[in-house]
């Protein structure tokens, strides 16, 4: 079975994706309403076609379609023919739902210590000295075995860190209250765009997108991004960048394979670098440059290749670049590096051409088998055999009661972790205290009772100096022992009695 990908073509050639280079990752760039979703979806149906899991963004909500099967078209006739596509079948793929809000798919989490501090800081835009102070709030919790699943678990040690910040002060450095209180806002602001649906148990299992059905196709898994979106941009980025690690960190090395083990289609990928930290931007290119031998291929969609580093660029294999618009310099600047980007052995002018391109045309360069880039060539996709445009209500409830996953991921679990720990702590600490209250008022009480209580009579100075004399005898042979000191004290006593 071959495992090659098929992207478009023209009269007379195909333009294919080798399976064995398909972890190589890619790049489809685009002005808005150029085709890049729709080329996306014929990624993502070639790769489940030859049994390759899909994870793919969908921001927009109609990639959704891709559960559905296609709807007859003359202008997908027109393609076909000239494609001379035998073998192409309008059907649905099979298809996972997943939302962080657990409205349009089944909700998507992870716990705060899965994230970590590196994430979260650039998440909450933390300034290095924040960030160190988040960093030493996830070395206590470990130091102290606490879990750290959800917002409010992190609220809790924040708050108990500040509390206890003198003692802490020689393990883990200072912990200012200005740095606390800045990281307890951030929280609360990060709150109020729905984060807290993130953040918690059950976690996602990884493997839960890496399935394939009873046929052998790959599952596709869409995350529903549109309110993501436009609510929390910084929580899409958090994710994506949660995703990559928890793979990196999970999958055994395999490698260059036949074909990949999972592929990831990350739209508006722009928003994994806008404004974050060198730190987090090292972090993302070093995955994505040893992700590879995980065989995971990483495919990056956005609009203009200048939105990705030159170190991320330098390591995506498949291009594929519908048209751009040149109006301004730097947009001129940025078709010049495209063009630039491409082999161009065929002489062709790839400027003009990349402003001239029509709707689901694209100039498209694949690896070889020695994973070398061949010529870019004009290419027109080829069109998705599943339904272009979103799923209805109706079809995507459907397809939630029928998932294999279903009830795995809907009830929330809140087990015990750093917050039920520190409340325990607190509930404890407050009983001590009220007892201790309790004991010395009960103390103060029996003195004042013992000062208002009247003293007894004395019946006669003789008898009282023999009460006394008395008493000290007695008290004097309770305190000593049987040592030399105590006996020349009970013969002093005893000569003084005498006398």
């Amino acid at each position: 079975m071959s495992t090659d990908v098929r992207i478009g073509g023209g009269k007379d050639f195909l333009v294919t994706q080798l399976g064995s280079q398909s972890n190589r990752h890619g790049l489809i760039t685009g002005a808005t309403g150029t085709g890049k979703t729709v080329t996306l979806q014929v990624l993502a149906e070639g790769f489940a076609r030859v049994g390759v899991p899909v994870f793919s963004a969908d921001v927009k909500g109609d990639l959704s379609g891709i559960a559905a099967s296609g709807n007859p078209h003359k202008e997908i006739d027109r393609r076909t023919g000239i494609l001379s596509l035998n073998d192409y079948e309008q059907r649905a793929y099979p298809t996972l739902l997943w939302d962080v809000f657990g409205k349009h798919g089944h909700p998507v989490r992870t716990t705060i210590s899965e994230i970590g501090p590196l994430i979260l800081g650039s998440l909450l835009e933390l300034n290095d000295t924040q960030t160190g102070v988040l960093y030493a709030c996830f070395a206590i919790a470990d130091d102290e075995g606490m879990l750290l699943l959800d917002l409010k678990d992190l609220r809790s040690l924040l708050s108990w860190m500040g509390d206890n910040a003198k003692a802490l002060r020689s393990d883990y450095g200072n912990i200012s209250p200005a740095s606390l209180g800045a990281i307890q806002r951030r929280l609360l602001v990060l709150e109020e765009q729905g984060a807290e649906h993130f953040f918690g148990e059950p976690a996602l299992n990884i493997q839960d997108f890496m399935q394939r059905d009873f046929s052998g196709h790959g599952v596709i898994s869409l995350l529903h991004s549109d309110v993501l979106l436009r609510e929390s941009p910084k929580l899409y980025a958090a994710f994506l960048l949660w995703l990559l690690s928890e793979l990196f960190e999970e999958l055994p090395e395999a490698g260059d394979l036949e074909k990949p083990k999972l592929v990831l289609f990350f739209d508006e990928a722009h928003l994994l670098f806008d404004d974050m930290p060198d730190s987090v931007i090292d972090k993302i290119e070093q995955v994505v440059r040893l992700i590879r031998s995980k065989a995971v291929g990483v495919y990056f969609i956005t609009q203009n290749a200048s939105d990705l580093p030159e170190s991320v660029l330098g390591q995506l294999g498949l291009k594929v670049a519908h048209a751009v618009r040149a109006f301004t310099p730097k947009d001129r600047k940025a078709l010049r590096a495209v063009a630039d980007s491409f082999r161009n052995d065929d002489g062709l002018n790839v400027s003009e051409q990349l402003t001239q391109l029509g709707t689901g045309e694209a100039l498209v360069s694949v690896l070889d088998d020695d994973g070398a880039p061949r010529s870019v060539a004009h290419t027109l996709i080829a069109p998705p055999e599943s339904r272009i445009g979103p799923l209805s209500d109706e079809e995507r409830s459907a397809i939630l009661d029928r998932s294999p996953l279903k009830g795995k991921y809907e009830t929330a679990v809140d087990r015990e972790s750093a917050y039920e720990v520190l409340s325990k702590r607190a509930e404890l600490a407050a009983a001590q205290a009220a007892k201790a209250t309790k004991a010395e008022a009960e103390a103060e009480q029996a003195r004042k009772e013992q000062r208002q209580t009247p003293r007894p009579r004395r019946t006669s100075s003789r008898s009282n100096r023999q009460g006394v004399g008395e008493a000290f005898l007695k008290s004097a042979a309770r305190s000593v022992g049987r040592s030399i000191g105590s006996k020349l004290v009970r013969g002093l006593l005893g000569s003084l009695l005498k006398g």
